[in-house]
């Protein structure tokens, strides 16, 4: 049995403590830890057809992603774009992104899906059958690297 419970909710959902714990996760790993200074809250969050995924562990919002809908691909034909992956500095190393990022593949592995990848953590992504293309760039001062992922019927 797993130590922790993975949630899936769009906006409409969330309640005020979920959208508090997720936002405070973010912005306490990209804009205290990480220095990152574009802004953090896009209103993306709010569109309808984007859902939030996270892991509660031991009491905590543990880890965090979103997958938003866009009208246009921006890269092939993936119109589906997964972002703000972040992990709870206590939880790093539990395999909570994977785990993440598995549900999402699961949810939507048929369709192509699309991300941005701090360029580091790029295997973890290929490990979800992600793969690289184009070149490095920096963003928010951070090597990044896209990365795209097939749709494959189920």
């Amino acid at each position: 049995m797993p130590d922790h419970a993975l949630i899936t909710k769009p906006w409409s959902e969330l309640s005020i403590e979920e959208l508090y714990a997720f936002v405070k996760l973010r912005t306490d790993v990209f804009l205290v830890e990480q220095k990152v200074d574009e802004a953090e809250l896009d209103w993306r969050d709010a569109e309808p057809t984007t859902l939030h995924y996270w892991v509660e562990r031991e009491g905590v919002t543990a880890a965090y992603l979103r997958v938003l809908e866009d009208a246009e691909p921006e890269h092939a034909d993936a119109r589906r774009l997964i972002g703000r992956v972040v992990v709870h500095p206590d939880h790093r190393g539990a395999g909570l992104a994977l785990a993440l990022l598995e549900r999402v593949v699961a949810d939507w592995g048929h369709e192509a899906l699309l991300l941005h990848s701090q360029s580091y953590i790029a295997p973890l992504y290929a490990r979800a059958g992600f793969e690289a293309f184009g070149e490095e760039y920096v963003e928010a001062g951070i090597p990044h690297i896209s990365m795209y992922r097939a749709g494959r019927p189920d």
